[in-house]
């Protein structure tokens, strides 16, 4: 942990009593004249840093900018997603950047967030728009200890991280659409694109990219998808702490890769089964060439969705581009 980040630890778990300039001294190399160096480029950072009337510090607000020494200050000692955390101002895609750490054996945890990204993308190769300052576009890089046939519980369990985050920084309560979109009242705020990296039925990483719509107004939300689309901003008419969010998101991921890893995804599935806008309604399904229509009914223990087709048949189905329909096949 850098001099910074273990600073703003100290001053964030303080509160409003403040931490002595002795007991933050002692976490800087450079003693007194380190940190006073210290607190005054943090300061420029736009950390509102003041002195307390016994000659300590207090931290009293942060800047609404992504700053990896800050999440890091935000997060559990203990933790596995976020035990490394990089920012960049602008990348071409988070999921590029993890996956050179993924080919360089950088171990499980390690997040990359981007203020911006030049070729965000989502599923099925679609461009993924992510302005600057205005969301949250990051990628985390894990290697589970799953069969390949159980890597579609790392979607399911990202959602249900995702939507328990925002639903404590906004108040709202988002929706999940099968099989990786978050929605608020109908329209889409936010998506997950897992990448795999695997090997027979060995995993040998898996890439999970998350893009949120945090402080989106109406116009910079591209025009053709203004009727699908939001933001947490507009729906709830105030702007989002996407710091905050940024950290409840990693502890909340952390948490329930946690219980996925430890065999505890049913948990997970039935909070996720409670927020799902597909289960009990008629869907088309396009995978590749093949369109399949039915009743969506569950998920499996794997996370795979069983349908019921029109013609009764119940198939497995793991991934897809889907469709709402407004009623079943007439008897």
């Amino acid at each position: 942990m850098s001099p910074d980040a273990r600073i703003l630890t100290r001053l964030r778990r303080a509160g409003d009593a403040g931490v002595a300039v002795s007991d933050l001294g002692s976490l800087v190399p450079d003693d007194a004249t380190g940190l006073t160096a210290r607190i005054g480029a943090l300061r420029q950072l736009g950390y509102d840093i003041a002195s307390t009337a016994h000659g300590g510090y207090v931290l009293r607000s942060g800047p609404d900018r992504l700053h990896a020494d800050d999440l890091i200050s935000r997060l559990p000692d203990r933790r596995r997603i976020g035990r490394s955390i990089q920012v960049f101002q602008e990348t071409s895609s988070t999921n590029d950047v993890v996956e050179r750490l993924a080919r360089d054996g950088v171990e499980e945890g390690a997040v990359v967030l981007a203020e911006s990204q030049t070729r965000g993308r989502g599923r099925m190769g679609r461009r993924w728009e992510s302005p600057s300052g205005c969301g949250l576009w990051f990628s985390v890089l894990l290697r589970p200890r799953i069969p390949l046939t159980a890597a579609t519980q790392l979607t399911v369990m990202a959602a249900v991280a995702a939507a328990r985050a925002i639903g404590q920084a906004s108040g709202l309560e988002p929706e999940i659409k099968w099989p990786n979109d978050l929605h608020l009242r109908g329209r889409k705020c936010g998506g997950i694109l897992l990448e795999l990296g695997a090997e027979s039925d060995q995993i040998h990483h898996v890439i999970l990219g998350m893009g949120i719509d945090v402080n989106l107004s109406a116009s910079e939300i591209p025009t053709q998808l203004r009727s699908i689309a939001t933001s947490l901003s507009l729906e709830s008419g105030r702007r989002i702490d996407r710091p905050a969010l940024a950290a409840r998101l990693l502890e909340e991921l952390d948490l329930a890769y946690h219980d996925v890893l430890e065999g505890r995804f049913g948990t997970i599935v039935d909070e996720w089964e409670r927020r799902c806008t597909t289960l009990g309604r008629w869907v088309s399904i396009r995978v590749g060439p093949r369109e399949i229509h039915g009743l969506a009914e569950a998920l499996d223990e794997q996370g795979a969705l069983l349908l019921r087709t029109e013609h009764g048949r119940l198939e497995r189905i793991i991934g897809g581009e889907v469709s709402l329909l407004s009623a079943g096949p007439s008897s």
